[in-house]
């Protein structure tokens, strides 16, 4: 019989080692780090008291981890459970406890339901068959997309009338906010969040690094930016690209593009290998082309399933 308690912080390395003998019995790899997990546990919108579940057998050794997680006053909440491979039965008790946390968290932001989102690796075939029997449908699909590099990459000219700023100052990451805010409104999952909200949730994360986010301007006007972070390079030696918008009176001129081409070259003087990034395939931008034409490859899907609570 397994007890279930609240996460501290404390908890962070059992969780990552319960997450990694997941990820090897379904990857073949690992696809998490300590500081991915610590970075989760510090999310502003997470109640370590009330959203997550660990669930420890009678040796004291956690088999399963349960959360729901609303970072935004929307209707999405994120939800996880992992379950030890071989362990049974347990998962039949951690889904409806955060099921119906994910149902609290929507009444609390004013919503009659909430959209409870899971992700899940496409090759989990077990998993996929779990969350379908809780009602979960398919709801977008998100492609790991990865470039390599042999060498130093040659940053792209900047066009005539763009101006490029980095993230350090506080006037800068205001802005690039709003482009980030405006550029995915129309996106799957996506939630509004206000610029305290929104600068809070990246700086409770190790990763973050605001050297690493390019806001681009045109004639003076705020009109793309691309945010990168550490978040792969302890463990795939390559850079991230966190978050790649442009707002949709600037798209069809190539902004996007010149600044995935300007992370590249970011990342390779790094020394990084590679340079990584998700992409939904459902984007209302064709987004996915455009990453594949500049040279990147798909090495990963993770699917979203979603169901009303």
């Amino acid at each position: 019989m397994h007890t279930l308690s609240r996460p501290r912080r404390e908890d962070a390395a059992a969780i990552h080692e319960l997450i990694v003998a997941r990820d090897v019995a379904v990857l073949g790899v690992p696809d998490v780090t300590l500081d991915d997990v610590l970075g989760e546990l510090a999310e502003p919108a997470f109640d370590l008291g009330a959203d997550g579940w660990l669930a420890r057998g009678a040796d004291g050794r956690p088999d399963g981890w349960a959360w729901a997680c609303a970072s935004g006053d929307g209707d999405v909440v994120d939800v996880e459970v992992i379950v030890r491979p071989g362990v049974t039965g347990l998962a039949e008790r951690l889904w409806p406890l955060v099921l119906g946390r994910a149902a609290e968290l929507g009444r609390a932001r004013g919503h009659a339901s909430a959209s409870a989102d899971v992700g899940v690796y496409r090759t989990d075939e077990a998993q996929r068959a779990l969350v379908r029997s809780y009602g979960f449908e398919p709801g977008t699909s998100f492609y790991r997309m990865r470039a390599d590099f042999d060498g130093p990459v040659e940053p792209p000219p900047v066009p005539a009338g763009l101006t490029l700023e980095t993230g350090e100052s506080d006037d800068v990451r205001r802005r690039a906010h709003r482009v980030h805010q405006e550029g995915f409104a129309d996106h799957f999952g996506f939630t509004p969040s206000g610029y305290d909200h929104w600068y809070e949730r990246r700086q409770a994360h190790n990763a973050t690094d605001w050297s690493q986010l390019t806001l681009v301007s045109v004639d003076g006007e705020p009109a793309a930016v691309c945010i990168g972070n550490d978040q792969f390079a302890a463990d795939e030696g390559c850079g991230y690209v966190a978050t790649l918008a442009v707002l949709p009176a600037f798209r069809g001129r190539g902004l996007g593009r010149f600044l995935l081409r300007h992370a590249f070259a970011a990342d390779a003087a790094r020394g990084r290998k590679g340079t990584i990034l998700h992409v939904d395939s459902n984007n209302t931008t064709p987004a996915l082309g455009l990453y594949e034409s500049a040279g990147m490859r798909p090495v990963m899907v993770i699917d979203v399933w979603r169901r009303q609570v």
